[in-house]
């Protein structure tokens, strides 16, 4: 393939070497000015960061692009962290100094519309209104230089962009604790339609801790300012990959057809995307099939060569994204594959920029991206996430919690957003993977769902391959608030997978996971939630079985997991609420607030209570009471016998019944399959590492067998 693609993105310029840090040129006609400057005399550069704007629901996502400018709000914790080693005492504050405390921390923020800021003119356009003053520290839009400064060897970056109007540009940096400074000013003064071409280099320095590079912008009061093709270069030379680099996109479908042929949609309609791209697989595993849907023969015929359409038994999430995998190294041409959700709505630009990002690094790399919440979109989920061995869990990276929403807290005002958070894993919401790596350490594991993305990035670790959680890399997805695996089948992947992901990475048992399989039980048992502990004991049964085991029986395990969960009142689910007779009360959600000692004593009072009640509600004329889903927590169980509890999603109800004999026999038997698989621990964990369950011949294996051939098509 010709490297016309490369022309696209490097631009070649001269540069004058100097001691000064910062260099500033101002172009017209494509004829440097003689300005200062820090690169070498013959330095390429390539673009890795557009600069982009929202085309569609500027309404939903526009904070994550461009923002109002406003005066900085960093509070004194910022500068003196050594406020945060003090516990805070709430037992000498009267009326008014709470009413103070809550007024400071209210954010005194502009209300004005965007539109009467600035506008959006193209994908790479913005026009700042007179007398104006734009920020672009966002999510999409601010430069990650920490990450750049850590993962790969580039030693410069040059901003660039092409303006008209009369105003300034202002380039800012940032430090890992969150204070930032501008380091250059570029003025902008241009007459008529003619645009002038300004740009900056800066040093990747000071960076090890956090930071990035982004530009505010100010418009006269008399005069527009537009800014075109604004972008984030760095010199070519420092480039790890080869000369040429390509991609390939796995997607796997089931039964959302409409959503899936957005996602081949946008991916279609994005040009600078699809000179990157070797082929999308599209592997469907549904019975509603992607390509009956109206328009899939359009996109096809748009995408051609660039599409492999491929059908085969639904084996789960895993297996689709493995097949992709598979697929990519079976075609030897690309250097990536990108695991890509099908529900998701993707940012094209990310997943350029992922691919840009993994060219430079040092080593292969994964480089995976955010989740935006899909219900709320300036709401970032998580950025990485890392994983506890001693519990087989995930948690945030750096204690930064989840579900920040940049809306309300934008990047510039949230100082503990600009450290660099490094990660172990990321979800496969999107996550591009070199080829060099699957080459190396294998597929996914056959693990249907749950804990796939996690167990591949700690094998890739164990092997000495990061993984990259990259700002300005995202797509929205579907959050998990509208989720509870333990009221679905999901809970049996959950935990099976949950602890062949430990056994194949702690090859000692901890005492702790003991005390992890005990408290999911009694969590679950206290919700009445019998089916879930059913579907638990079945997947350490099932590990107990054996490596070989978990492989043959991937194909066929769903309907087997449905299956179990059938005959228990939890599972059995009406859409109507007035299918059950009235509850004897209300529900009141105002549960007293209480310390933390104290709903640890209460936590233990219900188990206690639980284990030794003979409270039987299997026959009851009428619930109790109907508890919403977001209270259906143990809490709202205790001294109840059974209620109706709304699903996760609304759609349905169940009446969930206590029956404490049950109780009392699962929760003995979660603790024998527990003493069990600690027991054998030693012996299963190397059983399974030696099997090499995610290996290509394994997976070539299943889907010779499980591929459905009549119905495989390749566009």
């Amino acid at each position: 393939m010709p490297f016309a693609w490369q022309y696209a993105q490097l631009d070649r310029r001269t540069a004058h070497g100097t001691d000064i840090g910062t260099s500033v040129h101002i172009m017209k006609d494509m004829h440097t000015m003689n300005q200062p400057g820090t690169a070498t005399s013959a330095t390429t550069w390539e673009t890795v960061n557009r600069v982009v704007y929202p085309l569609r629901d500027q309404d939903l996502t526009l904070p994550l692009y461009a923002v109002e400018w406003t005066r900085p709000h960093l509070t004194d914790d910022v500068f003196n962290p050594r406020l945060n080693m003090e516990k805070l005492q709430f037992d000498g504050m009267n009326k008014s100094d709470f009413r103070h405390l809550v007024n400071e921390s209210v954010e005194s923020r502009s209300v004005t519309s965007a539109d009467d800021i600035f506008t959006i003119d193209a994908r790479d356009t913005v026009t700042v209104r007179q007398g104006k003053h734009i920020s672009l520290c966002t999510f999409f839009n601010a430069f990650p230089a920490s990450y750049w400064k850590r993962w790969t060897a580039v030693s410069t970056v040059r901003f660039s962009a092409h303006v008209r109007g009369t105003g300034e540009i202002m380039l800012y940096r940032s430090t890992g604790r969150g204070l930032f400074y501008a380091v250059a000013t570029l003025p902008v003064h241009t007459e008529g339609e003619e645009d002038v071409l300004v740009e900056s280099i800066l040093p990747m320095t000071g960076l090890l801790d956090g930071g990035y590079f982004w530009f505010d912008a100010k418009s006269d009061h008399h005069a527009t300012l537009t800014i075109r093709d604004a972008a984030w270069s760095v010199p070519v030379q420092e480039r790890s990959a080869s000369a040429h680099t390509t991609l390939s996109v796995a997607i796997t479908t089931f039964n959302r057809a409409p959503y899936c042929l957005h996602q081949l949609q946008a991916i279609a309609q994005e040009p600078s995307l699809r000179q990157r791209l070797d082929t999308i697989y599209c592997t469907d595993q549904g019975t509603t099939l992607v390509r009956d849907e109206s328009g899939f023969q359009e996109v096809a015929d748009e995408l051609g060569p660039q599409l492999t359409y491929l059908r085969q038994t639904n084996m789960g999430g895993s297996a689709g994204f493995s097949r992709g995998m598979y697929e990519t190294l079976q075609a030897g041409s690309s250097s990536y594959t990108l695991l890509l959700d099908d529900d998701a709505i993707s940012e094209p630009e990310a997943i350029l920029r992922a691919m840009q990002f993994a060219d430079y690094t040092k080593h292969p790399t994964i480089v995976g991206g955010g989740m935006m919440h899909l219900d709320n979109r300036t709401v970032l989920y998580t950025q990485g996430e890392r994983y506890d061995a001693a519990r087989v869990w995930m948690k945030s990276s750096q204690g930064l919690g989840y579900n920040h929403d940049f809306a309300r807290f934008p990047l510039r005002d949230s100082p503990e957003r600009h450290r660099r958070v490094d990660s172990d894993f990321n979800g496969w919401w999107m996550c591009l993977i070199p080829t060099t790596i699957m080459k190396t350490i294998g597929l996914s594991m056959p693990f249907f769902i749950k804990f796939d993305d996690t167990e591949y990035a700690l094998r890739a670790a164990e092997h000495g391959f990061h993984t990259v959680c990259l700002p300005g890399v995202a797509v929205w997805h579907q959050a998990w608030h509208d989720k509870d695996p333990s009221r679905t089948w999901e809970e049996y992947f959950f935990q099976r997978n949950r602890w062949i992901c430990g056994l194949l990475h702690s090859p000692r048992p901890s005492r702790h996971f003991s005390f992890e399989m005990l408290y999911g039980d009694i969590n679950i048992g206290l919700k009445l939630v019998y089916s879930a502990l059913r579907l638990r004991h079945m997947g350490i049964q099932d590990i107990l079985k054996g490596p070989e085991y978990i492989v043959e029986s991937l194909p066929h395990k769903m309907a087997e997991v449905r299956k179990a969960r059938q005959g228990f009142a939890d599972t059995t689910l009406q859409p109507d609420i007035d299918s059950f007779p009235m509850p004897s009360r209300e529900f009141d959600q105002r549960a007293t607030p209480d310390t933390s000692n104290h709903i640890k004593r209460a936590g233990l009072k219900a188990i206690v209570g639980a284990l030794v009640s003979r409270g039987n509600g299997t026959h009851d004329a009428r619930p109790d009471v109907a508890i919403p889903a977001d209270q259906a927590i143990w809490r709202s169980f205790v001294g109840i016998n059974s209620a109706l509890v709304t699903s996760p999603d609304g759609s349905t109800v169940a009446w969930c019944r206590r029956d404490s004999k049950l109780f009392r026999q699962q929760i003995r038997e979660g603790r024998r399959l527990a003493r069990t698989l600690l027991a054998q621990w030693s012996d299963l964990s190397q059983r399974y590492r030696d099997y090499d369950m995610a290996s290509v011949n394994v997976w070539g294996r299943i889907f010779k067998t499980e591929t459905i051939h009549d119905e495989q098509q390749r566009q």
